[in-house]
């Protein structure tokens, strides 16, 4: 007989199916034995009967542990009891592995179930976070698709940064001195001028000593740039992204996201347009809350947190002050204090998500502001090559993955959403 998924079986409702994967609970009886299997679609309860099978298949029972392989046949009936309304009364059994006792039982610390995650990801919470992450990704892959955005393969080992020297992760690169690339940004912009529009995934690194719910030191990093894109239409595509991403998961993954606790109908209302204010707006807002922050100050968790109190939907605040912001973002014409640029804060508490502006485009703005951030200029001479041969206006910006998979998911914490997390305090296992 063909194997069959937990899900297929459950869909077939009756009749005789094999199926193989993991014991994910288990409790016996000297007549019975209670056998929850998982694979990667479901779960399903197995009742094995003492009188119908082998006794030696009974002797491989008593000795099953949580996290055994095995292989299953039987009939499968409805079962309102049971977890997932049906159950498979079983005919054959094969364990392949015998599992040693499991390390992780419940109430454990969160810096124990860190240090076993290669075994803690097997849990039915982080696989559906897993399944959405998987939806989330090919969503922007088909956003990007539509919109004729070529991918493209930026490099990770850089020799300059791009966000700061503070936070950049070095390394010994031969002879000299490299760093891993905080973003993909500044390739992004070079591959504009052959391909138009551009969009990458990739890993990016932040030494930040943060430890926080919200930083992790290597994330996966959307990002995207193009030609002719003002800032309006940046603004625009942002707002598009976000909506096309949760209307997807909220259409395709239903039954991880009620796992999760996350009602889609959460997301199906994240459509365009969302709320603007600008940075002085912001300020404002949050004076009348009596939340004190001095012009020039970045937003941080407290003040992002109190904003969002005020909308139930994306939160698009531009024109930050120039003097906290990168090198490369474009001065306001109206402004020369404040840049174009804007953060996207995502509702209910989870924070900045999208960071972005329109480019600068004057090479000499470029250069002073690269001395002012204490960079030197040779470092950047191919950057700045782009301004001196057929220089147009262009716009990007960049998305945190897992901050925005956190959000759909109603995750406490960003580290759940990437499977291996490094953050300051550990990069095993």
């Amino acid at each position: 007989m063909k194997y069959v998924s937990i899900a297929e079986a459950i869909e077939k409702g009756k009749g005789t199916v094999e199926l193989r994967g993991w014991c994910y609970r288990e409790r016996k009886s000297n007549k019975y034995a209670f056998i929850v299997l998982r694979d990667n679609t479901d779960i399903i309860q197995c009742i094995v009967e003492k009188e119908n099978v082998l006794p030696e298949v009974w002797a491989q029972v008593e000795n099953l542990l949580i996290e055994s392989s095995l292989t299953i046949k039987g009939e499968i009936v409805k079962e309102p009891r049971a977890p997932t309304g049906y159950e498979l009364k079983a005919k054959e059994l094969k364990i392949i592995q015998f599992a040693d006792r499991f390390p992780i039982t419940k109430d454990q610390s969160t810096e124990f179930l860190l240090d076993k995650r290669h075994l803690w990801i097997r849990s039915r919470e982080l696989t559906n976070v897993w399944k959405i992450k998987a939806q989330l990704l090919k969503a922007c892959r088909e956003f990007f698709d539509k919109k004729k955005y070529y991918e493209v393969t930026p490099p990770i080992i850089t020799g300059s940064s791009c966000e700061g020297g503070s936070t950049l992760f070095e390394l010994k690169y031969f002879d000299d001195k490299a760093y891993l690339s905080q973003s993909a940004q500044l390739y992004l912009e070079a591959m504009i001028f052959s391909l138009e529009k551009v969009w990458a995934l990739t890993p990016s690194f932040r030494a930040e000593p943060s430890k926080t719910t919200r930083h992790l030191t290597e994330y996966w990093h959307l990002e995207a740039e193009a030609a002719w894109m003002n800032f309006e239409d940046l603004l625009k595509l942002e707002e598009e992204l976000v909506s096309y991403i949760c209307q997807y998961v909220a259409k395709n993954c239903k039954k991880e996201l009620a796992v999760l606790g996350r009602d889609p109908k959460d997301l199906e209302k994240i459509k365009p347009p969302f709320p603007r204010i600008t940075y002085d707006e912001a300020i404002k807002i949050l004076k009348q809350d009596e939340i004190s922050i001095d012009w020039g100050k970045d937003l941080r968790t407290i003040e992002e947190d109190q904003l969002m109190k005020h909308y139930d939907k994306p939160l698009i605040v531009t024109k930050y002050p120039k003097k906290i912001k990168a090198f490369y973002m474009k001065e306001d014409p109206e402004n020369k204090d404040v840049v174009l640029c804007c953060d996207v804060i995502a509702p209910e508490g989870y924070g900045e998500i999208i960071g972005s502006s329109e480019r600068e485009t004057d090479l000499e703005n470029l250069k002073q502001r690269l001395k002012e951030q204490g960079e030197k200029i040779e470092d950047y001479e191919w950057y700045l090559d782009l301004r001196c041969f057929g220089s147009v206006p262009h716009s990007g910006f960049g998305l945190g993955v897992e901050r925005v998979l956190r959000w759909i998911c109603k995750l406490e914490t960003v580290r759940d959403c990437i499977p291996f997390p490094r953050t300051i305090k550990r990069m095993t296992p």
